[in-house]
């Protein structure tokens, strides 16, 4: 007998129809003799139907009563989920993070993992039931709701797997698999049937929607096997797992990815000394805004210095509010942001080392007349900052000069 998690997204769970098909899916897996547990997001399109409600009442909601108003999704996740697995003839109960004592820290709307109490869901397992738990949601030590943020289900599922030592941990999407770039734009993009936690860890922090990178640490440090998988089919999908021997010192493209999600906030005329960065950084850490590519350049005058940073685009508001409040101490001459930026990314092994490469990426790109703002490079990722209407040109001219010539 297995124990297996299987996550389902909004799209899986966005009617009642699909609900019963999920319900279906799950049974099939209890018949097998296997102990699941079924972590669900809130139904296609409730999350952001409930925060356009909150910010159509206030510019400004308590992320308290924020973190409040979004778990209700789920609640309707769980349940109706539960509904139908009985319906179907198999046990089934739904679970929510206070009942199981899913513990978290205090940052409300961003809060991170700290301790689950597999208790109960042991008891009601051994009892023969299916386990449907709420996704995205947890609660601190003073028994306050908390939401996991972006990805949350993802490493709900992920984190459960590692608290529960499962066999296995099964996301399921609406699409099949990990692909070399997104079929959307790329149609003939190659679906890859494995990848190592470092890779997919690249290419989720990189753009790539399917897993959220949170949910591939815990993977990577437990040493959880995640299964991407399609709800609507029975394709095989793509195992996450430890890597494999590689040939030596050969650079390996797996991916090319892009993100729209970008927002790029600049202070200028900073002056040039020791511990500015630092206190514009420390800022952004302690209001849990991760940033991503960093540029520090001289100004005409070598007094002067300019930092950019990237954020994901919905955090681009409070980290210009932040900027601008540290303005005057800072003594920067202006804050500017952008918003119709976007990202694109080459992930592989032995990128940093193999110059060849990184050259051959700026040159595919200056060719198809696209103009580079920003650049990070890593062992197994190359990125650059370029305007949005350019990403999808970007992606085709990567994908056909490092995938489909290779």
């Amino acid at each position: 007998m297995a124990l297996i998690v299987q996550k389902y997204g909004g799209t899986s769970v966005a009617n009642s129809e699909r609900v019963i098909e999920v319900a279906r899916r799950v049974i099939e897996y209890k018949k097998m003799g296997n102990d699941v547990i079924v972590v669900v997001s809130a139904p296609a399109g409730t999350t952001d139907s409930l925060l356009k409600r909150a910010y159509e009442i206030s510019e400004k909601p308590s992320k308290r009563e924020l973190d409040m108003l979004l778990t209700s999704g789920e609640q309707i996740s769980i349940a109706s989920l539960a509904i139908a697995i009985e319906t179907l003839g198999e046990k089934a109960i739904s679970l929510n993070a206070f009942q199981v004592k899913f513990k978290t820290t205090s940052d409300h709307t961003k809060a991170e993992i700290l301790d689950i109490d597999t208790t109960l869901i042991k008891e009601k397992l051994s009892e023969g039931n299916v386990v449907v738990f709420a996704g995205f949601q947890g609660i601190t030590e003073k028994h306050e709701i908390t939401t996991l943020g972006r990805g949350g289900s993802d490493t709900t599922a992920v984190a459960l797997g590692a608290a529960l030592n499962a066999d296995e941990v099964e996301i399921y999407t609406d699409v099949d698999g990990i692909y070399t770039a997104d079929p959307r734009v790329v149609p003939n993009s190659k679906k890859l049937e494995a990848i190592s936690y470092e890779e997919m860890l690249e290419l989720a922090a990189s753009g790539a929607k399917v897993l959220h990178p949170r949910s591939v640490e815990i993977a990577a440090k437990y040493n959880i096997k995640i299964h991407l998988r399609s709800s609507f089919d029975n394709s095989i999908g793509t195992i996450v797992k430890k890597s494999e021997g590689e040939e030596m010192e050969k650079v390996k493209i797996i991916g090319i990815t892009s993100s729209k999600n970008e927002g790029k906030i600049t202070l200028s005329g900073l002056p040039d000394k020791p511990g500015i960065a630092a206190k514009v950084f420390s800022q952004l850490a302690k209001a849990k805004i991760n940033t991503d590519i960093i540029l520090q350049s001289s100004s005409v005058n070598k007094e002067l210095n300019n930092i950019s940073y990237t954020v994901n685009i919905n955090d681009l508001k409070e980290a210009k509010e932040i900027s601008e409040k540290l303005k005057d101490e800072l003594g920067a001459e202006g804050v500017t942001s952008e918003d119709k930026i976007a990202k694109i990314s080459v992930i592989g092994i032995g990128l940093k080392t193999h110059y060849e490469t990184t050259a051959e990426i700026f040159d595919t790109l200056a060719e198809n007349n696209i103009n580079i703002d920003m650049i990070s490079c890593s062992e197994i990722n190359v990125s650059c900052i370029i305007k949005e209407e350019d990403i999808d040109k970007a992606v085709k001219a990567l994908h056909e000069r490092f995938i489909e010539l290779d």
